[in-house]
């Protein structure tokens, strides 16, 4: 059920999306884009001390099934808590609900390093992952009603690829905290998720400046709020800038709602959008199986099967072709377009990933990681314009809650089984110490990229430089354009 307040005539988003790139839009991406740096930290810290969680005396006691079920564990709580936080971001706003998300991160990484046992630590991952999976939602739909339209694409693969930051970062943090002659080998895996927290305190205290959407604001009937934040964001850019600014475009009239209902949410996402809804769920099955089956178990295959006693210099490197190739590719999203990159990322790693598991057998460790490297270049990329689609092509109203959606749908699909049947895989493969026996994952994740790819190039939107208002209309401005005698006349705002 929706609560209208009133209408509203507003020029706020097209004065959003003219603002030249200043400082201040810096300030944005290091307060919110720093998520994906926290899971990348956390994702490879698993992956990296799986040999240190199995000792029972300084570890957990922990077989090579176990921690496939700590990677499905945290990928189960990052499901829930997206689909939890998710609606509390379209409900209360982005700004309350980015910093309690972290909140649940940083308590719940703390609590990580203090297991006693394996369903501590299962519980802990779980938590763990509630609190990232709610960042989600919050941090994509901050983002892109923040960045201005010609930037959003770069911007958003860009900062959804500096997971990989995280990833590396935690890879090199881990050979020292796992080294025996430096770090006690029952309390360095413990200091490693302990450091984990430092870095998100850190993060909460640059995120506080940052602001609520004003996108979210007038829309919920703030209007009032939303106009102080765009003044006070056009004064900061041109003092930045040292140049006027451009004259805005386009207004809209919006019905204002305090409240959206989940029905009608389910409804935009089901029978206003269809093939949308088809093409975010491809997208995320394929990546979350690609990236949760081999990332989360990608060191214990180094240790079970290649002889790697430390894996962090392996996983950092794998970790930084992410980061580049998502880096380097992220401005032809708005040069090229959306359907072209997306499409091709997604066909030509998956076509690669099918050639390595073929080649299997015949890989040592460190040319299975520079094919992975060459990979998870173009698959890096892929995976983050995932994020980008379904932040833009759904209404503003349904933003954040269709993020946690598909976020949720396809890593439950693609994200839970994947690092459990690698898992089982790799115990099944270990006993007779033949790697080519997991290659059917890789063919699995293969397929599932390849088929995300396809229906990009029948489904996908052609979403480069345009106003988010203009890729989907909000559901307000549809409902306004009928005159409703039941609600009393608000004065026009520009």
């Amino acid at each position: 059920m929706s609560v209208e307040t009133g209408r509203i005539t507003t020029d706020i988003p097209a004065r959003l999306d003219r603002l030249p790139w200043a400082r201040w839009h810096w300030l944005v991406v290091l307060g919110l884009g720093t998520v994906w740096i926290l899971d990348g930290l956390e994702v490879t810290i698993v992956g990296s001390m799986s040999e240190a969680l199995k000792p029972g005396d300084t570890g957990l006691g922990m077989s090579n099934f176990d921690i496939g079920v700590a990677g499905a564990a945290y990928v189960a709580g990052a499901c829930l808590g997206a689909l939890f936080f998710g609606q509390l971001t379209d409900r209360f706003g982005r700004k309350k609900l980015f910093l309690i998300t972290l909140a649940v991160y940083t308590v719940a990484t703390v609590l990580t390093a203090f297991a006693p046992s394996p369903m501590w630590y299962f519980a802990c991952r779980f938590l763990t992952g509630c609190g990232i999976g709610g960042e989600y939602a919050a941090i994509n739909s901050a983002i892109d009603e923040l960045i201005p339209a010609k930037y959003r694409g770069r911007v958003d693969v860009a900062i959804n690829g500096s997971f990989w930051i995280g990833a590396a970062g935690g890879s090199l943090l881990t050979i020292p905290l796992l080294d025996p002659t430096f770090v006690d080998p029952s309390w360095g895996w413990r200091a490693a998720f302990a450091l984990g927290a430092i870095l998100a305190i850190g993060i909460l205290v640059v995120r506080r400046h940052v602001p609520e959407s004003p996108r979210w604001l007038f829309i919920h009937g703030h209007e009032d709020a939303a106009e102080r934040i765009v003044r006070d964001i056009e004064r900061t850019v041109e003092e930045e800038t040292g140049r006027p600014l451009e004259a805005p475009g386009e207004s809209i009239t919006i019905r204002q709602r305090r409240t959206i209902g989940i029905a009608t949410i389910a409804h935009t996402a089901f029978a206003l959008y269809p093939r949308r809804t088809i093409l975010c769920f491809s997208l995320f099955v394929g990546q979350a199986f690609l990236y949760n089956a081999f990332f989360f178990t990608y060191g214990d295959t180094l240790t079970t099967f290649l002889g790697v006693e430390q894996t962090g210099w392996y996983l950092a490197v794998f970790a930084a072709s992410n980061f580049v190739g998502a880096l380097l590719l992220s401005p032809l999203f708005d040069v090229l377009g959306r359907v072209r990159m997306i499409a091709g990322t997604y066909l030509l790693s998956g076509v690669l990933l099918a050639v390595a598991g073929m080649m299997l057998g015949d890989l040592t460790a460190v040319t299975l990681t520079l094919f992975g490297a060459v990979i998870f270049f173009f698959a890096s990329a892929g995976a983050s314009a995932a994020y980008l689609t379904a932040s833009e092509i759904f209404p503003m109203e349904t933003r954040a809650l269709c993020i946690a959606f598909f976020y949720a749908i396809g890593t439950a699909a693609g994200g839970i089984s994947g690092p459990l049947f690698f898992g089982w895989l790799i115990e099944r493969a270990s006993d007779s110490g033949d790697i080519s026996r997991i290659a059917i994952g890789y063919f699995v994740g293969a397929a599932l990229m390849v088929a995300g790819g396809i229906v990009e190039i029948l489904l996908g939107v052609k979403a480069e430089r345009r106003s988010l208002e203009s890729i989907a209309k909000p559901l307000t401005v549809e409902d306004a354009e009928e005159p409703d005698s039941t609600l009393p006349p608000t004065p026009q705002r520009a």
